[in-house]
């Protein structure tokens, strides 16, 4: 072994004996390390190993109860199935994405954060003239958000009948600029209010790590927090009857 070798050396250069002590822990910690590392799996060092098949499925069935649960607005029963789906199956994928659901789910009836917007591009709007307030995050240069926000623009009469406003909320970042978000919104034909948001706050506030985001608001407190194409009427009408 090169410990011994190098040791060798060292008493041959007549090293005094501390020295050669502590060169040769030295020498065994490193040893040791690097046979920690030539057992370690394939990827990052020390990551936990991939799951398995079965942890898989036994995972994905997990989350699919949690969802059920979300959409019949049981938010006590999805926050306890999500924790056993971080604490067994953390390295699955559906452990991976549990991450953000729960934080989404977290944010149930906590406050609302207040408005604060930079500036608005259409409109105005506040948490006070209307039953609910749905806020809608996106960015011009999302596809998936290019396509929800003429939908919205669609559906907001529908929206304002039972008592909810519509708010559309933009950072403006990466290749977006406040002229492409204008040109946006007229194609969109979107009518209700849109603005971007002050240093990012109310995508911090509502947990927005992903886009298209919404987060439906009632009396102050947040009641749903999720994609806004996950929020069908039956879900809406339920939400606002129990908010």
């Amino acid at each position: 072994m090169f410990r011994l070798a190098l040791l060798s050396l060292a008493l041959v250069g007549c090293a005094q004996k501390s020295e050669v002590d502590a060169m040769d822990a030295r020498l065994k910690a490193i040893e040791e390390k690097v046979a920690t590392l030539e057992k370690a799996p394939p990827g990052k060092a020390g990551a936990a190993p991939a799951a398995n098949p079965e942890e898989e499925e036994a995972a994905g069935k997990l989350m699919t109860e949690v969802q059920d649960s979300i959409k019949l607005n049981d938010y006590a029963t999805a926050k306890t199935k999500l924790a056993d789906l971080t604490g067994k199956y953390a390295g699955t994928r559906a452990g991976k994405a549990a991450g953000r659901m729960a934080a989404e789910i977290n944010l149930i009836g906590t406050d609302a954060a207040p408005l604060e917007m930079d500036k608005w591009f259409q409109g105005k709007a506040d948490l006070s003239g209307s039953k609910a307030t749905l806020l809608v995050f996106w960015e011009v240069w999302c596809p998936h958000c290019k396509k929800e926000l003429p939908k919205l623009a669609e559906e907001e009469g529908k929206y304002k009948e039972m008592g909810v406003q519509v708010v559309g909320i933009t950072k403006v970042t990466k290749s977006a600029t406040d002229e492409k978000v204008e040109e946006f919104i007229k194609e969109s034909k979107a009518k209700f209010p849109i603005g971007k948001e002050k240093d990012g706050n109310l995508s911090k506030a509502y947990s927005v790590s992903g886009i298209p985001a919404a987060a439906l608001l009632m009396n102050g407190k947040v009641i749903w927090r999720g994609h806004p194409a996950r929020l069908d009427d039956a879900t809406l009408a339920a939400l606002l009857a129990k908010g």
